[in-house]
């Protein structure tokens, strides 16, 4: 099945919002097997949203629309859609009675206009929207399959999980089981991955290959399609022990996580602390982590130690080092890997002191960066990096880089 996502809302076209929805549907519909050719951003006009309907249905099987459900007179995807496959729009007894309920709740009277949120297609199998009001849709008119979901992603991407992928699922010719694993990689590139398995990528038929970027990082999701999930796991496990023998030390995790999650989650498990000392990366370390539930039982704190007098005073790094060395340095960086450490009292002490650019400081270059990691009862290592990138890549790559190395300390104890 060939499929094109159809994105609706002049907001995208103005740059207002991301199409994150695109790239979300775009994952899952591969681990259905289903391959997405086109993705199309039209605004909230009638005949321009008829021509985009028209040629999508003229070159893919499946058209999956997002936003344009809601009440507003602008919320125009459904008339669309049902006037091209020449349906009626029909209220959805179940979807209105939510709208309803939705407002009793709240304690504010409906207007009229939210009417529009409970219609259908007519003879469309409804997708429950359970975290907002307009239902979405799914039809097979025309021997093409209409899907028409939510734009808000806190919608859309429940209904997805909940309710269209199993309706996709139904309309393939054998009933499957689709299965995927996601690989997860820090310290290697998009490209340089890609790379590495080009050749396993191009022989792939099933399970399928699929590398993505995250935000400094890369995942690789590997999906099979079997009768079972036992079938498809079997599938998965040669091509899994394939990857990992040619990249296996850039993996830290398996699953949809991040190198946060996964740090947290193991502290946790070990019963160790952590406390860390930011310079250039200003706190996003601590920020990233406590936004893991639960990290308060593994993250004592942290001290943003931008200048030099904070370095000293707070931190104890000796002025011969700040005057020697400088705060850009290995020396520097263990000081304040082991000082937080023991003032805080944790198990790990991580510190980043570096330059995160736009200049130069202390005549060393932008990108270089040194990263201290102090742990109880072992040597503590300085990692020294040269990062690529605008200020806001090097400070977002530090501070992963940092976490990565955490991660492998832990399983050196």
């Amino acid at each position: 099945m060939r499929a094109e996502i159809v994105a609706v809302g002049t907001e995208l076209l103005l740059g207002q919002i991301a199409n994150t929805n695109a790239q979300f549907l775009s994952q899952k519909l591969a681990e259905l097997g289903i391959h997405v050719y086109f993705h199309t951003v039209v605004g909230d006009n009638y005949e321009r949203l008829t021509q985009a309907i028209e040629l999508a249905a003229s070159r893919s099987d499946a058209v999956i629309f997002t936003g344009g459900l809601g009440p507003t007179q602008d919320d125009l995807t459904k008339e669309a859609v049902a006037d091209y496959v020449g349906r009626r729009l029909v209220t959805d007894e179940l979807a209105l009675s939510r709208i309803q309920a939705f407002f009793v709740k709240r304690g504010i009277p409906m207007t009229e206009n939210n009417r529009k949120q409970a219609l259908v297609i007519e003879g469309s199998t409804v997708l429950n929207n359970d975290h907002g009001m307009a239902p979405g849709m799914g039809l097979t008119a025309l021997d093409k399959t209409f899907v028409l979901l939510p734009g808000p992603p806190s919608e859309m991407r429940p209904m997805t999980e909940n309710y269209l992928m199993p309706f996709l699922a139904s309309l393939q010719p054998e009933k499957q089981v689709f299965h995927s694993r996601v690989l997860c990689f820090f310290g290697i590139g998009e490209s340089a991955l890609e790379d590495k398995l080009s050749d396993l990528i191009q022989q792939q038929t099933n399970p399928t290959i699929a590398p993505y970027a995250k935000e400094f990082e890369v995942t690789c999701r590997i999906t099979a399609r079997a009768a079972s999930g036992v079938l498809a796991e079997s599938l998965i496990a040669p091509v899994e022990a394939a990857i990992r023998q040619r990249v296996g030390e850039f993996i830290y995790a398996v699953g949809e996580t991040s190198l946060h999650e996964v740090l947290i989650a193991e502290l946790r498990k070990r019963q160790e602390t952590i406390a860390c000392a930011e310079s250039c990366t200003g706190g996003s370390i601590a920020s990233l982590l406590t936004s893991v539930p639960g990290s308060s039982e593994a993250f004592r704190g942290g001290v943003v130690c931008y200048s030099n007098e904070t370095k000293r005073d707070l931190l104890g790094v000796p002025a011969r080092v700040l005057d020697h060395d400088g705060a850009v340095s290995e020396a520097a960086a263990r000081y304040l890997a082991e000082n937080v450490r023991q003032k805080i009292g944790t198990t790990y002490g991580v510190s980043v002191t570096g330059v995160a650019g736009p200049g130069t400081v202390e005549g060393k270059p932008v990108g270089l960066v040194y990263i201290g990691l102090a742990a109880e009862g072992m040597p503590t290592v300085v990692k020294e990096l040269q990062l690529a990138g605008q200020r806001r890549a090097i400070v977002g790559r530090a501070a992963k880089y940092a976490m990565f190395y955490t991660l492998q300390r832990l399983k050196e104890r």
